[in-house]
């Protein structure tokens, strides 16, 4: 269960300022322009749809027509109590739960027909029209606070969003250019350990061959001894070239030194005891991991997600969840779908879900 972060208080605190200035309409008898019942039902409309703005923020068109209906039933509420002046703290609430479904504009648009409405409501009650306007006033000023504060508090979210998608790219990019790097060295290194060592030790077994077959002598038997030796290193240094050649990546290592340091994400990396890859199947679980690193950060609002790599039914898989919001509908942007491609070169494909956090799994066929 993923815990109420700042802004889940914060949108408990505004919630129950709703229903505290909603119940004395419910519960004394303050006069209403239209059935007490009636009222009751758009009230819960009216909170309901403030409620469900937060939840259907990620999906736009839905949240805006949401918020219309939560902006219009709010009018209605406030239009409908001429002697509550309490109860405009609801348009208040539209004008700051705006801010996260269209743009700053439209909010301050909204924010400008909500005064219209108190205006209306207080004209209409009060015939001293330097308190209307001071009344009408301080709410529109209220208004504006709290567009401007939201605005500026998801603009802050939206920047260390980026930094941490930075920093895991910059992470990736690091590892990267250093195996690339390691790998240039080692491939050099082998190279000359044949081109120079295992060369020489040809042309010595040779020598020695041509030694041995000359016929016996007092040196043959250091002959045949040397040529044993001869053999044997050249057999050695082979064997070193081709594990110089094919010798993989850290996995573990490489995907621990990516989630480092990731601001406000808990990171659980799991890689099987004894699991070996070549280079370029330890790379691409890589580049895996790093795209769901990422698209968690950027999409899930998650807290927690889980990278584990590990051998099953005779392949190897890499399998990253987390505790997000999900989504219904998984559209694969370049990144994954390059992926999927390249895991399929591999042998292997890339598979992606969103019904209950997002969840990613890539597997390859074992070298």
């Amino acid at each position: 269960m993923r815990r109420l972060g700042t802004e889940g208080w914060a949108g408990v605190a505004m919630m129950i300022v709703a229903v505290a200035v909603s119940l004395p309409v419910l519960l004394w008898d303050v006069p209403l322009r239209i059935p007490r019942p009636l009222w009751a039902l758009v009230l819960v409309v009216a909170l309901a749809a403030v409620v469900a703005v937060g939840v259907l923020s990620a999906r736009r068109r839905a949240s805006r027509a949401v918020l219309a209906t939560a902006v219009v039933t709010v009018w209605v509420l406030v239009l409908t109590v001429p002697a509550m002046g309490l109860l405009h703290v609801l348009v208040v609430i539209t004008a700051a739960v705006s801010v996260y479904v269209v743009p700053l504009s439209v909010s301050l648009a909204i924010a400008g027909t909500n005064t219209v409405v108190v205006l209306i409501n207080n004209s209409l009650v009060s015939a001293d029209s330097s308190e209307v306007l001071i009344l009408t006033g301080f709410y529109l000023l209220i208004q504006l606070a709290t567009i401007f504060s939201t605005a500026t508090m998801l603009r802050e979210r939206r920047m260390r969003t980026e930094l941490a998608r930075a920093h895991v790219d910059l992470q990736a990019a690091g590892i990267l250019l250093e195996e690339s790097a390691r790998t240039a060295e080692r491939l050099r290194i082998s190279r000359d350990l044949h081109d120079l060592i295992g060369h020489q030790l040809t042309v010595l077994t040779l020598n020695l061959e041509a030694a041995r077959h000359l016929g016996a002598g007092p040196g043959e038997e250091h002959v045949e001894r040397a040529d044993q030796v001869a053999r044997t290193l050249l057999r050695d240094v082979r064997s070193t070239v081709d594990t110089l050649r094919d010798k993989g990546s850290d996995l573990e290592t490489a995907l621990t030194r990516m989630v480092d340091g990731v601001p406000g994400l808990a990171v659980e990396i799991t890689v099987e005891e004894g699991l070996e890859l070549d280079q370029e199947r330890a790379l691409a679980l890589v580049r895996l991991a790093q795209e769901a690193l990422t698209n968690t950060i950027r999409h899930a609002q998650a807290e927690h997600l889980s990278i584990d790599v590990s051998r099953r039914d005779g392949a190897v898989e890499l399998r990253a969840a987390d505790d997000g919001v999900g989504a219904r509908e998984v559209r694969l942007g370049n990144g994954l779908r390059g992926l999927r491609e390249r895991f399929e070169g591999l042998g292997g494909g890339v598979d992606v879900e969103g019904h209950e956090g997002f969840r990613v799994t890539g597997h390859l066929e074992a070298a």
